[in-house]
């Protein structure tokens, strides 16, 4: 099925997906085109999976910062 709506709108292929995933997890330039992605009018599909990143980047930032609160509090890190 082919899509002949606005380029806005055009979904993105489930390689572009993993593309996407790869790109971002590179370290600098990753980020630089995960925050040009995230606020780009050009695909509203692929700005929502740049956010939905973000989401994704800060869920696992707070699961590492408990873990670490734990392991400090029951004294099984020292600094």
């Amino acid at each position: 099925m082919e899509y002949n709506g606005p380029d806005k709108f055009r979904p993105i292929s489930p390689w572009a997906y993993f593309g996407y995933t790869v790109l971002y997890a590179i370290p600098i330039i990753g980020l630089i085109f995960l925050i040009i992605h995230s606020i780009s009018q050009a695909n509203i599909n692929r700005r929502n999976f740049a956010r939905s990143f973000w989401c994704t980047l800060l869920f696992a930032l707070i699961i590492i910062a408990v873990a670490l609160i734990i392991a400090f509090a029951v004294g099984a890190m020292h600094l």
